[in-house]
């Protein structure tokens, strides 16, 4: 009894510690939507305030709708991100357990190669990367932002997954194959549903850069029907005058797929973690 009292202060403190950390990692979005529903004046009059019977206006929401294509700007970062994260998931899982599973030569090196691909930005090959999306006819076409980030992608994710795929035990592996499975068999049937902790993880950190990506869709897509969500926005932000009304409901709007995406690997992703941390 006595240690059960002990121990529930520590209790309270951590549950204390831990909402004290969500309050201040989800200030910055909750101040963007609270604004996103308020007019210009009250924006600069008041900013932490919430919006009030006298403050409340959407017309930012309005000009968003009726300015730019947005519900297709939607679509085209969600078609590229939701196809970027399947292929860095797939191809990333595959080369982590061939890295993992088979001894060869030039395993090391490969995989010293990929820990490279992490600490190197891609965005130092910009200059390249064009060129040959230019020779390959892909400018101002999803299929060049998909290429491009599946290869920005794949670096952390094998490396990631590669680690948890070792932790699989080799009795699982041996007993698929005595019963005559073959390798596509083992990987899709017996590891890949082993992995899926580690795959949230890896698609809920890849999937964000991506879908805040401003850099790529300018230089590969800036073209009306390929942009994105981030590269639209920026049609409201003028060299001398700023539509922060649009601005922040645009903003507020794109927020939405992150937490969709959180909400459904939140479990998945909070185990990824843990495991990771344990080992």
């Amino acid at each position: 009894m006595s240690q059960a009292r002990s121990s529930l202060p520590r209790t309270i403190a951590a549950h204390a510690i831990l909402i004290a950390y969500t309050i201040i990692a989800l200030f910055p979005v909750i101040l963007i939507v609270m604004n996103s529903f308020k007019s210009r004046q009250a924006i600069f009059r008041s900013p932490l305030m919430p919006p009030t019977a006298e403050t409340f206006d959407l017309v930012g929401y309005r000009t968003v709708m009726v300015q730019g294509d947005f519900f297709l700007y939607f679509q085209n970062s969600l078609i590229v991100t939701v196809v970027s994260l399947f292929l860095v998931l797939l191809f990333g899982a595959m080369a982590a357990f061939a890295l993992a599973e088979y001894r060869f030569r030039g395993n090391t090196l490969t995989g010293l190669y990929l820990a490279l691909g992490i600490m190197i930005p891609i965005r130092l090959g910009t200059v390249a990367i064009l060129q040959l999306m230019v020779a390959s006819g892909l400018v101002n076409t999803r299929t060049a932002l998909i290429l491009v980030y599946t290869a920005q992608g794949l670096p952390l994710a094998i490396f990631i997954l590669s680690e948890f795929t070792r932790q699989i035990s080799d009795d699982l592996k041996n007993a698929g194959r005595i019963d005559g499975l073959s390798e596509y068999r083992i990987f899709f049937r017996l590891v890949l549903p082993l992995l899926r902790p580690a795959m949230a993880t890896v698609a809920v950190f890849t999937m964000i850069p991506i879908w805040n990506d401003l850099w790529f869709p300018l230089i590969l897509a800036p073209a009306e029907p390929t942009k994105t969500i981030t590269l639209g926005v920026q049609i409201f932000l003028g060299q001398f005058v700023t539509n922060w009304n649009a601005v922040l409901s645009a903003l507020s709007l794109a927020i939405v797929p992150v937490l969709v995406l959180y909400l459904i690997f939140s479990r998945q992703l909070i185990r990824g973690i843990t495991s990771g941390a344990v080992k």
